[in-house]
């Protein structure tokens, strides 16, 4: 195993940056990973480090130049025809990867720093024409080794990804600096740009910053172990009982007379949600809430998500939809109150500061979720088995005297979800997976029975262990019928069983029938494909669920 020691000694500093990758990718061990971090973040001058954060914390650059492009240039450096550069590509399951292996090596090593790399290489290829482009990135693959050019053609293809999580990242950072890890994250929320500045402002010593759009790091629950249940907490008289919402976590922001509103996803959300914005313009400053987005209907009734996700990604909204799919914000959280950081106070005292902030904006668009009572747990699971009529997902259980944790805590919060809904259903088609799954099926499409005919009811690729999916790629292999492309319809004999979240009428599937989150629970190797379930059935579910 490669130590992260070793970066130091690169001189090159995109070359650092494609080892400090390299290490990441080759370690599953999380110290290994945090020291391979903080040594790249003590060497790295402060505009490198910027983008280095930028991309291991998940953001990306869109996509610089067409993939198909990309494929007929390289196959054209390698000497290759066309259809072997796309069997290779079709092999290996990565584009990066595939370039990295059949382009011929580089002779002479650009060395500059991965800032330019970035700004000066990498994002003036969207501004240029065709041929521009490939002479440009023929030029980047000579003066590039071969882990070099794969990290630079994931950052092309806006495909870069790395096993850390934004978590990790600040470990990294934080034993590098010394800078405590809670403000770091604090300081990477929200929208921002990566530059010398920005860098030297995460790593500032003086922690009373405050920017005024900028949200907070959002605490997250666990599930409840399902064979535990939550009797395993404690007694219920412990905690503060809410629904657990499907629709979309957010932060309201109040400052200097302005308002944001942020998503989970660190997306700022503007001119989306007027209701929302005009509830918050009353609102006092120093101000945030957080809370989840909500359709309402004009009962007072939640919507369900596929209302909500009508008004998702629109960047205006007409008066019909405003009309048709109203929406609240139900908040459950006040995390900065007159201006002041109230996170290390316990729930109950920031809810009772939150009643009195939400009172006074006095706006029907802006509510304070409920809570529920139970002497028993038996109690609370009577009420958790309404959720679905209630649009809910199940039950949140908070601690009565716990702050406001940073990610996802244990013993903080729990979440105590409803069981899903499941079908039996047949496999159809297949296509091969990606990375490391290259070789193998993984991504299945399932359908149930309409009359004699079977109809496409959910896609999964999620569910199975190693064994299992050997066992079913071997089964694909062996019953294959037609391929188109990539993807292989397969005689329908495998049955499975598929768990999803919730269900709606959608006129963009052939079954009529849209799933959500749909994942694999089981192999029924004990049914046959005429076992399988009727689409009748499943409408009838919607229609109970209704």
């Amino acid at each position: 195993m490669i130590s992260g020691r070793w970066i130091r000694g690169i001189d090159l500093v995109m070359r650092r940056f494609a080892a400090l990758f390299t290490v990441l990718d080759e370690t599953t061990k999380t110290n290994a990973k945090v020291a391979a971090l903080a040594d790249y973040f003590r060497e790295a001058p402060p505009a490198d480090a910027a983008w280095a954060i930028y991309f291991l914390s998940g953001r990306r650059l869109k996509r610089l130049v067409p993939n198909p492009l990309l494929r007929q240039w390289a196959a054209e450096s390698a000497g290759l025809p066309v259809w072997l550069f796309e069997e290779s590509y079709s092999a290996v399951g990565d584009l990066a990867e595939t370039m990295s292996l059949i382009v011929p090596p580089g002779d002479a090593i650009d060395n500059r720093p991965l800032a330019e790399w970035i700004e000066n290489r990498l994002v003036v290829l969207a501004n240029m024409d065709t041929e521009q482009q490939r002479a440009a990135i023929q030029k980047i693959w000579r003066q590039c080794s071969g882990a070099e050019r794969f990290v630079v053609m994931k950052l092309v293809t806006g495909a870069f990804r790395v096993g850390v999580s934004a978590g990790l990242v600040v470990r990294g950072l934080s034993s590098a600096t010394g800078i405590v890890a809670d403000v770091i994250t604090h300081r990477l929320m929200g929208d921002w740009k990566p530059s010398p500045d920005f860098y030297l402002k995460v790593i500032d010593p003086d922690d009373q910053d405050a920017v005024t759009s900028r949200p907070y790091p959002f605490c997250l629950a666990h599930p409840i172990d399902a064979t535990a249940g939550p009797s395993s907490l404690g007694e219920p008289t412990d905690f503060l009982v809410e629904w657990k919402w499907d629709g979309i976590r957010g932060q309201v922001i109040r400052r200097s007379g302005e308002t944001f509103i942020w998503s989970r996803g660190e997306e700022l959300m503007e001119a989306r949600w007027p209701e929302i914005e005009a509830a918050a313009s009353r609102l006092p400053d120093g101000v945030v809430l957080d809370g989840e987005i909500l359709g309402y209907s004009s009962s007072g009734a939640v919507l369900p998500f596929a209302e909500l996700q009508r008004r998702i990604n629109r960047k205006t909204v007409g008066k019909k939809l405003l009309s048709e799919v109203p929406v609240v914000f139900q908040a459950f959280d006040l995390l900065e109150y007159r201006g002041e950081d109230i996170r290390h106070l316990s729930i109950l005292q920031r809810r009772q500061r939150l009643e009195e902030v939400v009172d006074s904006a006095k706006h029907p668009s802006l509510v304070v979720t409920e809570i529920h009572t139970g002497k028993t747990w038996d109690d609370l699971a009577a009420i958790r088995d309404q959720s679905r009529q209630q649009c809910s997902e199940g039950l949140m259980i908070k601690r009565r005297d716990s702050s406001y944790s940073v990610g996802r805590t244990r013993g903080v919060w729990w979440k105590w979800k409803i069981d899903p809904m499941t079908i039996d259903a047949v496999l159809i088609y297949a296509q091969a997976g990606h990375g490391k799954r290259a070789s193998l099926y993984t991504d299945y499409t399932f359908a149930v029975w309409d009359g004699d005919e079977l109809v496409p009811v959910a896609k999964a690729y999620s569910g199975l262990n190693d064994a299992e999916i050997r066992i079913v790629d071997a089964f694909i292999k062996q019953n294959t019928r037609e391929r188109f492309g990539p993807v292989r319809s397969v005689k329908p004999e495998l049955v499975m069983e598929i768990a999803f979240e919730g269900m709606q009428e959608s006129s963009r599937h052939k079954s009529g029938i849209a799933v959500r989150f749909p994942r694999i629970l089981r192999i029924r190797s004990d049914k046959r494909a005429e076992d399988a379930d009727k689409l009748d059935d499943i409408r009838s579910m919607l229609r109970s669920r209704t």
